[in-house]
């Protein structure tokens, strides 16, 4: 894994993530897994970009995707790609479970962090899970 792809329409929710995964006694974490956020226009994807253009991005580059919870209801869509193209090796895509109590809740976004350094400290192990949600 090379990095993080937060997803178009919650750039400021996985920046303000970022931050709290770089505070707080978590700094260790963040240096020794060397993560980066990049965004869509970092690795060439629209914000008008498909959900399978978007899976298939983060699957050759290496990047898990951060997102709110994106829906099912086109053969486009990020449920859809992850069961066409969803392989053992796969990255899975990261959904926050309440966007409304993430930056409500102090608590809730420890819960948050905590989960997705758990995921991605053994990212090998997570990796063909398809979609997980924090927390």
């Amino acid at each position: 894994m090379k990095g993080i792809l937060a997803d178009h329409n919650v750039i400021g929710q996985v920046a303000y993530l970022m931050q709290l995964m770089q505070a707080d006694g978590w700094e260790d974490f963040w240096h020794a897994l060397g993560l980066v956020l990049v965004r869509f226009e970092n690795v060439g994807l629209a914000i008008t970009a498909t959900d399978v253009e978007i899976w298939q991005r983060c699957q050759t580059d290496e990047l898990v995707l951060i997102t709110d919870n994106r829906n099912d209801d086109s053969p486009e869509s990020l449920n859809a790609a992850i069961r066409q193209f969803n392989t053992s090796e796969s990255l899975p895509v990261f959904t926050i479970a309440d966007l409304d109590k993430f930056g409500a809740s102090r608590a809730y976004e420890q819960r948050v962090v905590a989960a997705l350094y758990d995921y991605l400290l053994r990212i090998d192990d997570v990796r063909g899970t398809g979609r997980l949600f924090l927390p």
